[in-house]
């Protein structure tokens, strides 16, 4: 049983309520607290877990099969009969939950972030990531890894969406709590939209905890977003064209498709949050609430297909919970096998991965203000639950270099002229050039400069990528020219 309890309790049952939400900025009016029992959590956070391991995992066959077309998925059955396995789609936030855990910390600082990724997330990579893990390598930290002024796929890239999901998971009924932890995460390597897109499934995978309502989902997730998001057109899109052709789906991909393609079917148009956000949407209102149904739509959709089911199974799978869906008797074997993460265990369980969720859940439950309690002679939760809001709204990239050039003029500086190390020198080359300064640097320090640019040349793994084809967007672009004219070479044009 739920019970709803009237703000007006707040003060009386846990006097730190009131004092957590003005702490976090979130209006008084907007926290309720509920009761949950302690079974029903559990269960929850199992569900959601299992749900994104079976959207993930069953879905790696159709990632990026369908393209131009839909797939044509049919009779699917969820499964994981040899067990589950870190993929990206999880491993990420598995380091991050370990840490978590060991550390006793919710928001892990970026100077710990970025020694997890150092030693623990070195493979299986691609994208944003990849890049944001090369940027390390010249010094520069988390959050300007993601940055949109500094990594070129920071501004489309999906793991905004596909490395948010289990932050939802830990602060159920929680969505603006919710958001700030996934933020704390997925801008390492992301900011700008798909820093929305963080808000938009965080929210929505909280708020699954207290409704089944897919609409109302979506209307808390639309709460979410900054008003000038793109995003809040793509749910309305796809909610409209659900309500128009309620059973057929092939009719709201092509519409989703016309709109949003921006690429000419390249890299922006298979893992760009435009084509995944709309995807996910249209996953959840199609699968009415079944998460076979739900996946299998998914499936169909395409583009990143496994990133888009682990989401939406994320969010049915919280709402139906982990013993409704192992009622089905699908072949389920309570495995995860580290075959990607460095230093890490080799061996965890669905189960002990749920219930690392789950303790971290008890833990902000209890920070922000909850509490753990008996309710009818059994355990349970008095959850402070709060309406949907936007936390991070949008920056435009201009404003922000402009705010970065200000704040790292100096150390830019000095780093050309004094630094003692070929990272010091190619860490502020590589920034003046983002940041519109190479040319003045070039011309009042050249021998300096000449000396930064060789140091940068040296961090080819870095520079090779900036220099591939993808992703080829106008950012991408913008910094491919910029690094040319200030003497940035990729080993294979070299002489």
């Amino acid at each position: 049983m739920t019970r709803f309890i009237t703000l007006a309790w707040i003060t009386l049952l846990i006097p730190s309520a009131a004092a957590r939400a003005e702490e976090l900025n979130i209006a008084p009016a907007d926290v309720t607290l509920v009761e949950v029992s302690a079974r029903v959590l559990h269960d929850k956070i199992r569900g959601g877990l299992l749900g994104q391991m079976l959207g993930n995992l069953n879905g790696v066959k159709h990632e990026m099969k369908y393209i131009d077309e839909p797939g044509n998925v049919k009779d699917y059955v969820p499964a994981l009969p040899k067990g589950a396995r870190t993929d990206d789609d999880t491993d990420f936030e598995w380091v991050y939950v370990i840490a978590m855990q060991d550390e006793n910390q919710i928001l892990l600082p970026y100077s710990r972030i970025a020694e997890l990724w150092r030693k623990r997330i070195n493979r299986g990579i691609y994208c944003s990531n990849r890049y944001a893990r090369r940027l390390m390598d010249l010094g520069i930290e988390p959050p300007l890894t993601g940055s949109t002024v500094l990594n070129p796929w920071a501004e489309f890239n999906i793991s905004g969406q596909f490395l948010c999901e289990t932050f939802g998971l830990m602060a159920p009924g929680m969505p603006q709590t919710a958001s700030r932890i996934g933020l704390n995460y997925t801008r390492v390597a992301i900011d700008d939209e798909p820093a929305q897109s963080t808000q938009l499934f965080c929210t929505m995978i909280a708020c699954a905890f207290l409704t089944h309502d897919v609409d109302k989902l979506l209307d808390d997730g639309l709460a979410a977003l900054d008003p000038k998001s793109r995003q809040r057109e793509i749910v309305t899109d796809v909610r409209q064209w659900h309500r128009q052709y309620p059973t057929d789906w092939r009719t709201t991909r092509r519409l989703l498709k016309e709109k949003y393609y921006q690429a000419d079917g390249g890299q922006r148009d298979r893992n760009g949050y435009e084509l995944t956000t709309g995807s996910t949407v249209a996953a959840l209102l199609y699968g009415k609430g079944d998460l076979a149904g739900t996946l299998q739509t998914a499936f169909n959709f395409g583009w990143d297909a496994d990133n888009t089911a682990a989401t939406a199974g994320t969010i049915v799978g919280v709402m139906r919970g982990y013993r409704n869906l192992m009622a089905n008797d699908w072949q389920i074997v309570d495995r995860y096998r580290n075959t990607t993460r460095d230093n890490m265990p080799m061996d965890e369980t669905i189960t002990s991965y749920a219930d690392r969720v789950t303790e971290l859940a008890e833990k902000i439950i209890c920070e922000q203000g909850g509490k753990r309690t008996i309710v009818d002679g059994r355990p349970a939760y008095v959850v402070p639950t709060e309406r949907p809001g936007n936390v991070h709204p949008l920056v435009r990239s201009e404003d922000a270099r402009g705010e970065m050039r200000a704040e790292l003029r100096e150390e830019i500086t000095t780093g050309i002229l004094q630094g003692t190390s070929k990272q010091q020198q190619a860490r502020a080359a590589y920034l003046a050039i983002c940041l519109d300064m190479a040319p003045e640097l070039a011309e009042r320090h050249p021998d300096p400069w000449r000396r930064a640019i060789a140091a940068l040349n040296g961090y080819q793994e870095l520079i090779s990528y900036l220099y591939s084809k993808r992703p080829g967007t106008p950012a991408h672009k913008d910094l491919v020219k910029r690094a040319t004219a200030a003497g940035v070479v990729p080993e294979k044009k070299r002489k």
